[in-house]
């Protein structure tokens, strides 16, 4: 019945610790023992009856909400995409620069590149200024 009980406890890994959860998680542990002693009575054996019983038993995301777990809030990461858009096609420009000065100084070739490197911080200022106003 070792099975039972981690299966049990991987399904409550994301809900806090407390009594009330500690208690449901013991009766469904205990409902699911008995389910698979009458199966066993049925004429399984112990292997198929604690696989039967746990997949019968389902998803616990109703239980969840009953126990008032909220869905971790996913980070709104737009902002910081932007910094790093900027600083690092700032990093790549200046690179470009340097290349084009200190190798082929009479002839100005850096501003193509530079120019497709503006698309990233404008792409993810785009992004990120729909994030803010859909808020």
């Amino acid at each position: 019945m070792k099975k039972i009980k981690n299966h049990i406890d991987e399904l409550f890994k994301d809900i806090p610790r407390n009594k009330e959860t500690e208690m449901v998680k013991q009766e469904i542990i205990q409902n699911l023992e008995e389910k698979v002693f009458y199966l066993m009575d049925q004429g399984k054996e112990q292997e198929d009856a604690i696989n039967k019983a746990i997949v019968e038993f389902g998803d616990i995301e109703d239980l969840k909400k009953e126990l008032g777990v909220k869905k971790p809030e996913k980070k709104n990461m737009a902002k910081l995409n932007l910094e790093f858009s900027i600083w690092g096609s700032g990093l790549i420009i200046v690179f470009f620069i340097f290349i084009n000065l200190y190798y082929t100084p009479h002839t100005i070739w850096a501003i193509y590149p530079i120019f497709a490197i503006l698309w990233w911080p404008l792409s993810m200022y785009f992004v990120w200024s729909r994030k803010k106003w859909s808020e």
